[in-house]
């Protein structure tokens, strides 16, 4: 890789032409005129390390399937130093890949479970995870966030409630999607209590991790540095695919911390990782930490702006700003679009959000606007909002 670092620009200065021109799903899966503010990409420059890197790939021809994992799990370990005090370096078999977080929760689940089995969530949740259980006959066993319009709060009795009835594992989104929010280590540390003393397995997405904002009250806590019990019980799973906005290039590492905690998983799953991902992965773990404070304290300063577009626009409508990532968890049932506003948003105004239903308990009469975007494009999104009542 070249050591001449390439120059850095502006993060979120892509202009909407240039996005229409892209083919990810984001804006792929849309009309010509609807603004997509969906599905978790961000509108951004890819980091430079990150470019330097896939240009490398391309000169060496290098297009194979992914190889050792070694150098990823090495740049992981060092930015997890960097970012959360945290050194996942672990004996060999205690770290390894996936082609994404989605596949590995599914890859420990299939090994975990059987059909019929209840998996604890707590909604509103990140969408993909119900159609994951589904695909796997799996029942999603919900136990609620609390407080939601503060913010929200893990439900620990409700936790323990659902742990006594015969639940095994846990499926947490930490930091939690889309709300934003950063579990303290306390509240971590008590449901991981409860998951030792029930036997159960904590299966922890911390895809987010690495974007809770500059100004975040509470600091991130990588769930296997929670306690000697969340080591014991718990599976991390981290990707740069959203941080860096590489989900295409499709690469996950999963970490334990107990020799023999990883379940049997299919050999073939070692093949599932993308080299071009490997590449990447690499690159911004090492090398894209610069870019990525800047993209975070973008992401702070976007929601403190959304706040003053909601009050001047759409003055009903209710939000929370969390504290991590680039999705704003909007309650819109005082505007009286019933339980799927965005679905009105679309018609109406030609911007696209994720629905509130798909989110689980407590889903209906909300929608997810994605604001990992341009100035210019989030206050369009809110204007066209606006324009549909």
């Amino acid at each position: 890789m070249s050591s001449t670092a390439p120059p850095r620009t502006p993060p979120f200065d892509l202009t909407l032409e240039e996005m229409r021109q892209h083919r990810s799903a984001k804006w792929s899966r849309v009309p010509a005129d609807v603004l997509p503010a969906w599905t978790a990409e961000m509108d951004v420059r890819t980091a430079p390390a990150i470019g330097e890197a896939l240009r490398v790939a391309v000169e060496r021809c290098d297009f194979g399937y992914a190889g050792a994992p070694g150098p990823v799990l090495d740049a992981f370990a060092g930015f997890a130093r960097h970012a959360w005090d945290w050194d996942p370096t672990m004996t060999p078999g205690r770290m390894r890949l996936f082609s994404d977080v989605g596949h590995g929760v599914t890859a420990v689940l299939r090994a975990l479970t059987s059909p019929g089995d209840p998996v604890v969530l707590n909604p509103p949740v990140y969408l993909s995870f119900y159609p994951w259980l589904l695909g796997l006959g799996l029942k999603p066993l919900e136990v609620p966030m609390l407080d939601v319009a503060a913010g929200g709060r893990l439900d620990l009795e409700g936790m323990e409630r659902a742990l006594a009835s015969g639940a095994r594992v846990v499926l947490l989104c930490s930091p939690h999607n889309p709300l934003g929010y950063v579990y303290p280590r306390e509240d971590l540390a008590a449901l991981a209590e409860l998951a030792l003393a029930h036997d159960a397995v904590v299966i922890a997405d911390e895809i987010h991790a690495p974007l809770v904002h500059p100004g975040s009250p509470q600091h991130f806590v990588p769930w296997l540095t929670v306690s000697d019990a969340a080591r014991q019980v718990g599976i991390a799973l981290h990707s740069p695919s959203k941080a860096f906005n590489t989900a295409g290039l499709k690469l996950a590492v999963g970490i334990t911390a107990v020799e023999g905690r990883w379940p049997q998983i299919r050999d073939e799953s070692d093949w599932a990782p993308s080299i071009l991902g490997q590449y990447a992965a690499v690159a911004a773990y090492t090398d894209g930490r610069e870019w990525l404070d800047d993209v975070r304290g973008q992401l702070e300063r976007r929601t403190g702006e959304l706040v003053g577009l909601l009050a001047e626009h759409l003055p009903a409508v209710r939000y929370r700003p969390g504290t991590s990532s680039y999705l704003a968890w909007l309650d819109c049932r005082d505007l009286g679009l019933g339980e799927d506003p965005a679905a009105t948003f679309l018609e109406r105004g030609r911007v696209q959000l994720s629905p509130g239903p798909a989110f689980g308990a407590g889903g209906a009469g909300f929608a997810r606007l994605n604001i990992g975007t341009s100035p210019e494009l989030m206050t369009e999104a809110v204007r066209r909002m606006a324009s549909s009542l």
